[in-house]
């Protein structure tokens, strides 16, 4: 069945210029190369809320998703050397509506 990933990631306020480009690619490229990967989106901030960004992912199934995330894939991927921007974040995960 389906998965999809929501990763909220709130950055360090005086990070954006450095932030906005390495998610845009380091983080979209790591998710975009694992196997069971079906796509990825990410969102930048609205206004209200100006230093927080989102990742959608979707994956094959939860056997993609641990081998992409690990045995505890309910827990933040952050590629190497991204660390440094993340002030908080958060991963949650939904299926399909419909039972297979």
């Amino acid at each position: 069945m389906p998965i999809v990933r929501l990763f909220r990631v709130r950055i360090h306020a005086d990070l954006h210029a450095e932030f906005a480009g390495k998610f845009a690619t380091l983080s979209v490229d790591a998710v975009r190369g694992a196997e069971g990967a079906l796509s990825v989106e990410i969102l930048k901030p609205a206004r209200w809320a100006p230093d927080e960004y989102l990742m959608i992912s979707r994956w094959r199934d939860e056997a993609a998703l641990a081998a992409f995330a690990g045995e505890d894939w309910n827990r933040a991927v952050i590629p190497p050397g991204m660390e440094r921007y993340v002030a908080d974040c958060s991963v949650h995960h939904y299926t399909t509506w419909e039972e297979a």
